[in-house]
């Protein structure tokens, strides 16, 4: 299965190349950002747009199978264009925007910092203007940070300052990858999860996971061995955790982590494969989901190279020879609930069996928000209730709340959780707002970007107001089935009420992408009809793999046991 990876990666190539600005004599040439120099309906270029240069130096310099791109010096050319364009790209100080000018993200600034450190080694480069911009960026992590923990990017920025010193031997990078590393491995949870704002997210988790394990390739090459493996037990205990996630179909991650997100980077477990059959296990399930299309999409003009050169770089790095398939060793059914994340995995122990196979995974402090898989797809996803109240605001239950009443019993199989109704905010930009915005870049901002970056952080993420409702959900996950309940005030305003497949309320840049289980249905209710227990109305659905309708995507089955839509699949 092996060149699967390439199969997954050559395709997108030549999308890279549409991308890049390709004429010598622009004033743009090497730049990805094709809003920016093609269509020019943005005013500066975005820095995490030169990440797509490394996908092209790794063919050019690559003979992967069936890769046409190897060898062709045009290829080059635009690669080490790209590298420059960087350069003229950046602020003074080395550092670059985003979404907004003089935004100085530290995202943009690592992602891109890495493709372009990793591209010159790839190709050989030898420029001082290139190594300049790389040593002022490093200079710029020195004493800059970003609000909020995200420890990918703390991750990302140990590896791409550990690069710069590979390049240049200037110990004062070598020393900001140490200080990365440290505070990456200081927000690992016991439970061997990294922070992600607030809490858990499986996918982000594989992202820190892949720029650890390349870390670790390159202290080995860079003589520091021994740092390198002071980071395999961490590792370990990541990848345990993450082992979690791969559903049986072979896709991953979702909207039950805490940044909504399907990533899946699987070089970091081909890396860490010698270390434990778990890494060796998820890999070999993400690529025997390929044929069937189960990995996530997230191939906009922004982000599609996020996993290109990652794929290219997992085959490089294949390990031999192989584990036990992840659904033989889930052969005896468990309930896993992991108190520090507050999430809950069970298995039914029969993944390989074609009338069976449940696996479930629910985050409690995301109001319940749940996916049930077998092996051949999805069978139901279900990320809480949604509504719109008389006064027309809409309504959630699947924002992180820590202050969530939580009650977990996983002998029975039964976890529950009580928590508020939130206010979904969903904040578009208009034409004002972005006259504001700019004004405000233009006086304040350029001077102090993490005060701009944490006042749109409340705003679009951690900002979470709270409607004067209580929501109840227990969910009783069966052998065969798992038995949803919603409880919420009789006199709740609603006009009308859901449950979301894929229903988000935050912003984060690559969620809302796609992955089979997008098209599970939403599910509908008139608040009205559901019956009245205790002064709440009560709203319970079972999700199953019907045998006679098979897919629950296509033929889902309604029946009215409630008094209201109730979807068994």
């Amino acid at each position: 299965m092996r060149d699967r990876y390439v199969e997954l990666a050559l395709p997108y190539i030549p999308r890279l190349l549409q991308l890049i600005d390709r004429n010598p004599y622009s004033p743009t040439y090497g730049s990805f950002d094709r809003a920016f120099w093609h269509y020019r309906t943005m005013d500066f270029p975005c820095g995490m747009a030169q990440e797509m240069v490394l996908p092209l130096a790794l063919v050019y310099a690559r003979p992967y199978p069936g890769n046409r791109f190897f060898g062709v010096e045009r290829v080059r050319e635009l690669a080490e264009a790209a590298v420059r364009y960087t350069v003229r790209s950046s602020h003074p100080d080395g550092t670059c925007d985003d979404y907004f000018p003089f935004e100085r993200a530290m995202g943009a600034l690592v992602f891109s910092l890495y493709s372009a450190s990793e591209t010159y080694q790839v190709l050989g480069m030898n420029d001082d203007a290139v190594v300049d911009l790389f040593l002022r960026r490093v200079r710029h992590l020195s004493h800059e940070n970003e609000t909020g923990r995200l420890s990918n990017h703390q991750a990302l920025a140990a590896l791409a300052a550990y690069n710069v010193y590979r390049i240049t031997g200037d110990e004062g990078a070598r020393r900001v990858a140490e200080d990365r590393i440290d505070l990456t491995l200081g927000w690992q949870h016991r439970e061997g999860w990294f922070q992600e704002y607030e809490g858990a997210d499986p996918g982000y988790h594989t992202c820190t996971i892949d720029f650890l394990a390349k870390l670790t390739q390159k202290m080995r090459q860079g003589g520091h061995a021994d740092r390198a493996d002071e980071l395999i037990d961490p590792l370990v205990r990541a990848v345990e955790f993450a082992w979690h996630f791969m559903h049986p179909d072979g896709s991953y991650g979702g909207e039950y982590g805490s940044r909504n997100t399907y990533h899946f980077y699987p070089h970091g477990f081909e890396v860490m494969a010698p270390h434990t059959d778990k890494a060796g296990q998820i890999a070999d399930a993400f690529l025997a989901g390929v044929p069937g299309d189960k990995r996530y999409h997230n191939d906009d003009d922004r982000m599609t190279a996020h996993y290109v050169y990652d794929f290219l770089q997992a085959w490089e790095d294949y390990h031999r020879p192989r584990p036990t398939p992840i659904n033989l060793a889930r052969a005896e059914p468990a309930t896993v609930w992991m108190p520090g994340a507050k999430i809950a995995v069970s298995w039914n122990g029969r993944e390989t069996d074609a009338t069976g196979g449940r696996y479930t995974v629910a985050n409690l402090s995301k109001g319940g928000v749940l996916k049930v898989f077998d092996a051949s797809g999805p069978i139901a996803s279900d990320t809480g209730l949604i509504g719109e109240t008389t006064d027309g605001r809409i309504v959630v239950t699947h924002l992180v709340q820590h202050d969530s009443t939580v009650r977990a019993d996983a002998a029975a199989r039964v976890f529950e959780v009580e928590g508020d109704f939130c206010y979904r905010r969903r904040n578009q930009m208009t034409v004002l707002k972005q006259l504001i915005l700019r004004a405000w870049v233009l006086v304040i901002g350029r001077f102090n970007a993490n005060l701009t970056r944490s006042l749109v952080q409340k705003v679009a993420i951690t900002g979470k107001p709270k409607a004067p409702y209580r929501f109840a959900r227990r969910i009783e996950i069966e052998d065969d089935r798992v038995v949803v309940t919603d409880r919420f005030p009789a006199d709740m305003p609603l006009k009308r009420l859901s449950v979301g497949s894929d229903a988000t309320s935050i912003y984060v840049a690559n969620s809302n992408v796609y992955q089979e289980s997008v098209l599970c249905p939403w599910r509908h209710a008139d608040p009205a009809s559901l019956p009245v227990e205790s002064g709440r109305r009560v709203w319970r659905r079972e999700y199953a793999r019907a045998a006679a309708s098979g897919d629950p995507i296509r033929t889902p089955v309604v029946t009215g046991r409630t008094g209201a839509m109730e979807a068994v699949s």
